[in-house]
C-alpha cells in the first residue's frame, strides 16, 4: 500500500519535554537557516509518554557545515552522522547525534547500503526508514510532527508495520525481520499481518547478518518483558531456524509425567518467569536453554513406563557452550550460563542430602552464582506448569546453602595461606604450596570444622612429607572420587523418589 506523504501537525500541540542539550542542538542548527528534526526511537518513545533512551537529530544540512556550527564535534562513519559533545551529566546526552537526510541504494548483502548519498527532503529520509512507528519526525522549535506513513495510527494501535512493502524493508536490511521481534517485546506491541508474512517469507536472509548484530537484538528479546510471546512469534514465522535451532528441536518432545508441556514451550515459560521476577540475563538465557539437552538424551523406560533424560543437563551445557559462542556472547557470560546449566539439576532434598554436597555445589558454580543456580531452579518449576514457586523442600535447601556459604569452598577461605605453609616448614616459594593448599581444602570441604590454623599447619606439615606426585594428585584425586560418590548416591535417590526430571 502506498502512502501520499503530507505534513501532519499536532493540533494540540504537544508540549513534549526535550532535554537542554537536545534543544540547544536543535536550535543551532534552526538558527543557521537548517532543518533540526527529532526522528526515530525518540519520537516514538514521547508520542507514548515515555522518557527516549537515546536522541537522534536529522537535519538538512551536511556533515561539514554541522561541524562549523558545533565546534566540539566529530565525524567518523559512512553515513554522515556528527557527533555532537556535551557537558551533560546524563551518560545518555554527553554525544547528541545529527544525521543528514539521507538515501540508501543497493543492498547486495540485505545487511548494509551498496551507496549512501545525502538527500535534499526530510520525505526521501523518512522513506528509508524500517517501520512506520520510527518513521515520524518532530521539529521542536516549531512543534511540527511529520508523520508521512501515519505511524501514529500504528501507535495507537500498538501495531508494528514496514514502511512501504514489507520485502523491500527486509532484503535491504534482514535485522529489520528480529528488530521487529525484539520492538513487539520491548513496546508489548503486536506485528501487523503483511509485516509478519514479509518476515515469514525472508526468514533465509537472516543469514546473512553479523552474529553480533543478532546477538545484540536477541539479548534485548531475552531482557524485555514478555520474551515468551516474543520467540513464539519468532518461531511461528521461521526466525529461530536460522538462530537457534537448537531451542526448535524441543517442539512436540514430549516429557515425562512431572510436565504438563513439550521440551519448547516448557523452555519458554522457564524464561518467561525469569523475566516476570526481572531476574539477570544469564539467569534468563539459562532458563532458556536449561532443557536443550533433552531431545538427545530423552529415552523410554518400560520400568517407569515413562521417558526418561539422564544426562540432559551435561549434553545442554556443551549445547549452549557452542551456541554462546556461535553468537559471540563474552566468555563470562558464556562461562556463568554453561555452569548453570550444568548444575541445574542439583538434588535438593534437604532430608537426604549432606552440607557437604551443598557446598560443592555452590563450589561448582561459584558462589556468586549459587542464587542464580536457585533462581532458575525455581523458573523450572514454575515452567512445568507447577504453581508453587517454593516449595518446603527447596525453602530448606535455601537455608542450608546460606548456611553452607558461611563455611570454606575455596583456598582463598583457608584458615592458612601459602605464607603460612612457608613460615611453618620452610618450604620455599613455588609450585607444591598450590597442591597442599589444595589438598587441604578436600578435606575442610568434607568438614568446615578442620579449618582452624593450628590442625592445618600440622596437617601441612604431614602432607610435605609426601612425595611431590603424590602430592599434586591427591586433591584432585578427592574431588573426583567424592564427585563420584556423589553422583552415583544422587541417582540412586531420584530413582527412589521418582524425581529423575
Amino acid at each position: 500500500m502506498v502512502r501520499m506523504f503530507t505534513l501532519v501537525y499536532n493540533l494540540r500541540m504537544p508540549n513534549f519535554k526535550i532535554p537542554k542539550e537536545v534543544l540547544n542542538v536543535c536550535e543551532g542548527l534552526s538558527g543557521a537557516g537548517y532543518d533540526s528534526y527529532l526522528v526515530g526511537g525518540c519520537v516514538r518513545d514521547l508520542l507514548r509518554e515515555k522518557e527516549p533512551k537515546d536522541w537522534d537529530i536529522t537535519t538538512n544540512a551536511t556533515p561539514k557545515q554541522i561541524q562549523s556550527l558545533f565546534t566540539d564535534s566529530f565525524y567518523e562513519n559512512d553515513y554522515g552522522t556528527v557527533g555532537i559533545k556535551t557537558e551533560s551529566e546524563d551518560a545518555r546526552l554527553h554525544v547528541i547525534e545529527v544525521t543528514p537526510y539521507r538515501i540508501e541504494s543497493g543492498y547486495s548483502d540485505a545487511r548494509r547500503p551498496d551507496e549512501v548519498t545525502f538527500a535534499k527532503t526530510l520525505k526521501e529520509d523518512l522513506e528509508r526508514r524500517d517501520f512506520n512507528i520510527n518513521a515520524i519526525a518532530y521539529n521542536p522549535i516549531t512543534k511540527e510532527i511529520v508523520d508521512p506513513h501515519d505511524g501514529q495510527k500504528d501507535i495507537e494501535r500498538k501495531a508494528i508495520a514496514a514502511v512501504g512493502v514489507p520485502h523491500d524493508r527486509f532484503s535491504e536490511d534482514a535485522l529489520r525481520m528480529l528488530r521487529a521481534i525484539r520492538l513487539s517485546a520491548e513496546l508489548n506491541f503486536v506485528i501487523e499481518a503483511e509485516t509478519a508474512e514479509g518476515i515469514a517469507n525472508n526468514a533465509s536472509l537472516i543469514e546473512k547478518i553479523s552474529k553480533e548484530r543478532i546477538r545484540d537484538e536477541f539479548i534485548r528479546i531475552v531482557a524485555s518483558d514478555t520474551p515468551m510471546q516474543a520467540l513464539y512469534v519468532a518461531q511461528k514465522l521461521g526466525l529461530i531456524t536460522y538462530i537457534l535451532p537448537e531451542l526448535e528441536e524441543g517442539i512436540g518432545i514430549k516429557q515425562n509425567q512431572a510436565h504438563s508441556y513439550d521440551v519448547f514451550e516448557h523452555s519458554l515459560r522457564t524464561l518467561q518467569h525469569a523475566a516476570d521476577k526481572k531476574w539477570s540475563l544469564q539467569v534468563r538465557i539459562a532458563a532458556l536453554m536449561h532443557d536443550i539437552g533433552k531431545p538427545a538424551s530423552r529415552r523410554w523406560s518400560d520400568e517407569k513406563k515413562d521417558y526418561t533424560f539422564h544426562g540432559h543437563e551435561v549434553i545442554g551445557a556443551r549445547i549452549a557452550k557452542k551456541i554462546m559462542k556461535r553468537l559471540r556472547f563474552s566468555t563470562e557470560i558464556s562461562d556463568r550460563v554453561v555452569g548453570l546449566i550444568r548444575w541445574h539439576m542439583f538434588f535438593s532434598d534437604p532430608d537426604k542430602i549432606t552440607l557437604s554436597a551443598v557446598r560443592r555445589i555452590i563450589r561448582n558454580v561459584e558462589p556468586e552464582n549459587v542464587w542464580d543456580l536457585l533462581n532458575l531452579r525455581i523458573c523450572d518449576r514454575i515452567g512445568t506448569g507447577r504453581p508453587k514457586e517454593q516449595p518446603f523442600r527447596l525453602r530448606k535447601y535455601i537455608s542450608m546453602v546460606e548456611e553452607a556459604l558461611r563455611d570454606p569452598i575455596s583456598v582463598g577461605q583457608l584458615a592458612i595461606d601459602g605464607s603460612d605453609i612457608m613460615r611453618v616448614s620452610g618450604e620455599k616459594p613455588g609450585p607444591k604450596l598450590g597442591f597442599v593448599l589444595h589438598a587441604l581444602l578436600e578435606e575442610v570441604l568434607n568438614d568446615p570444622t578442620l579449618n582452624r590454623k593450628e590442625h592445618l599447619e600440622e596437617r601441612t606439615l604431614e602432607l610435605l612429607k609426601l612425595p611431590e606426585e603424590e602430592l599434586k594428585t591427591l586433591g584432585e584425586k578427592g574431588r573426583i572420587r567424592r564427585d563420584e560418590e556423589d553422583e552415583l548416591e544422587i541417582r540412586e535417590l531420584r530413582k527412589k523418589y521418582h524425581v529423575d526430571v
